[in-house]
């Protein structure tokens, strides 16, 4: 189905790690992710919305999408992020797939992975960090490491420009942006009380980041339902 212009993959958890595993196998793909805040950007940004149009595989990140899906008649089967799904695909790719890991600041993607090995103490992941001046180099360690799948976590749209930037560059098969992944899985940022981020995230995360994410919430949240509203008033009878 399509949600504000982008196609988002009507699959639950294991259905979509699935689809990445065969992606991994056709190789050159990419994977993002559809959550309020992504969409509401992607609104004001033709880039960003063209690059969420063109990947191989976009899914539903946030009770917002779902939401919205239902306002435009249509149902997803669950929201998909990354601070659960990390989890069963570290359990698939133990033994099986490499995973590079970039983004963050300096450590929090390692001290990411290192929360996954200490599950899965045969998973091969290698990482970095995202503020690197020279990339090419970056790119030719990664390459180096030859990851099945590329993590890709600077936030959007910064993520997703460096994607559309580099993903020629990078081997890969598949390269999937992530969001602040490892920013939760290292301590780096909380989530919130977990009765609350497992059915109201952007409420639970508004509590513990108030001055950083008002306005993406509390201004962000109406701003995205409305232009479903106006999406599904203009749709034909």
């Amino acid at each position: 189905m399509t949600v504000l212009g982008v196609p988002v993959a009507c699959v639950d958890r294991s259905g979509m790690l699935d689809a990445v595993e065969e992606l991994v196998q056709r190789g050159q793909a990419t994977v993002a992710y559809l959550n309020v805040h992504v969409a509401n950007q992607a609104a004001g940004d033709p880039a960003l919305l063209a690059f969420l149009q063109g990947v191989d595989l976009c899914y539903a990140d946030g009770a917002g999408v779902l939401l919205g899906a239902r306002l435009l008649g249509e149902r997803l089967p669950e929201r998909m992020t990354g601070a659960d799904w990390i989890w069963d695909l570290a359990a698939r790719a133990e033994g099986r797939l490499r995973l590079a890991w970039i983004g963050g600041a300096e450590g929090v993607t390692e001290a990411a992975a290192e929360a996954l090995r200490e599950r899965h103490p045969g998973l091969q992941v290698w990482t970095d960090h995202g503020f690197h001046q020279d990339v090419p180099a970056l790119i030719a360690r990664c390459n180096a490491f030859a990851p099945d799948i590329v993590l890709v976590g600077m936030g959007t749209p910064t993520q997703e420009r460096w994607v559309r930037r580099w993903r020629p560059d990078l081997q890969a098969p598949v390269v999937w942006c992530t969001g602040a992944t490892a920013d939760f899985l290292s301590g780096q940022t909380s989530r919130g009380p977990e009765w609350l981020h497992q059915n109201q995230e952007w409420l639970a995360r508004l509590l513990t980041e108030p001055r950083r994410l008002w306005r993406r919430y509390l201004v962000g949240n109406p701003l995205f339902l409305a232009r479903v509203i106006r999406s599904r008033l203009r749709r034909p009878r």
